[in-house]
């Protein structure tokens, strides 16, 4: 299909019949014009509506360890090489999270991700997580995903046996341009982990971080990597510059327009995959958040690992005005689009 003469809604069309988008149709979506924006995101919103309906899932995150991590990732305020003024702290105690897991139960939040800074779990956060999950879950209604870092096979086996529901594992760029944002391990690392994720029977819940200096094409890229690993969830994060990191600075050119387009190529690109709207959308969506969320069928609640997120009850009235509904399922009743 010519991208000159590109219709949104046909390639919606396409999609639901099975057409799998391709790295020149996620170019032309990301340089469609202002003027077709809005028919990109009724495109968008064909597809996510065909599958998810109306419906929202809720994710609250807990950041179970702050800081101390060895690894050189340059967009996070918690590795080696951040000067960022952020808590450090080892695992927590029982009592936080349990407190963590009543406040998201309480704002009917389908997912709590339990997520610690390290390049992968020792022994000891190891048991804490196989402790605490089974008591999560018999006291509330929610799913776990843990986000401990780069996992073996057995680590993963082990979360799987005490009720891990997910694993997140971010690839966080394109393999092409992984290496330009951190060097203490690989792409392939990462894609590793995934493997033993999946190996395991667990949920992958992957995604990455646009804003970091990388190009259209590694945007795109990334959208059909985490397709061809079949993710089941996908977060976008737009880039947020924390001050003391090596990307500070960088981000400026995400408009709340193109993070619109970004976020319509993810939903083009992996069709049946939950789509994540996470860090960043405050700062750089601002008012045209709603929109965002006609290709995405998630959002995160609350505060992320060490910055601030919108209150709570502003993303409730955010959902009540676009007249969409909460849901903790995903078996959703949808007619054809």
């Amino acid at each position: 299909m010519s991208t000159t003469t590109q219709s949104w809604s046909v390639l919606a069309d396409e999609v639901l019949r099975g057409h799998q988008l391709t790295l020149e149709e996620g170019l032309s979506i990301l340089n469609s014009s202002d003027d077709e924006l809005l028919d990109v995101m009724s495109a968008a919103f064909k597809i996510r509506r065909q599958h998810f309906g109306k419906t929202v899932q809720l994710y609250q995150l807990m950041n179970a360890k702050s800081g101390l991590c060895p690894e050189d990732c340059g967009y996070c305020s918690q590795s080696k090489v951040s000067d960022a003024e952020i808590p450090k702290y080892n695992f927590l105690s029982r009592d936080k999270l349990m407190e963590g897991a009543k406040v998201a139960a309480e704002r009917d939040v389908k997912t709590y991700c339990i997520v610690i800074s390290a390049r992968g779990p020792n022994e000891r956060e190891m048991k804490a997580v196989e402790t605490i999950v089974p008591e999560i879950k018999e006291k509330y209604d929610l799913k776990i995903c843990a986000c401990l870092g780069l996992l073996s096979n057995e680590q993963a086996d082990r979360l799987k046996a005490c009720g891990v529901d997910r694993v997140n594992h971010n690839v966080n760029t394109s393999a092409d341009y992984y290496e330009k944002i951190c060097s203490t391990h690989t792409y392939e690392d990462r894609i590793q982990t995934l493997s033993a994720v999946r190996d395991a029977g667990l949920e992958l819940c992957s995604g990455g971080i646009v804003g970091m200096g990388e190009s259209e094409a590694d945007i795109v890229k990334m959208a059909l990597e985490l397709r061809d690993l079949g993710v089941h969830s996908i977060p976008v994060n737009f880039l947020n510059p924390i001050d003391g990191t090596p990307l500070q600075g960088l981000g400026k050119d995400l408009t709340p327009r193109q993070c619109l387009r970004i976020l319509a190529v993810y939903r083009f690109a992996n069709p049946t995959s939950e789509l994540r709207i996470a860090g960043g959308r405050e700062i750089h969506l601002r008012s045209l958040q709603p929109l965002g969320l006609y290709a995405a069928n998630s959002i995160f609640l609350g505060d992320y690992l060490t910055t601030p997120g919108q209150k709570a009850e502003d993303d409730y009235r955010m959902l009540e005005d676009l007249g969409f509904t909460v849901t903790k399922t995903e078996e959703v009743s949808v007619g054809s689009a």
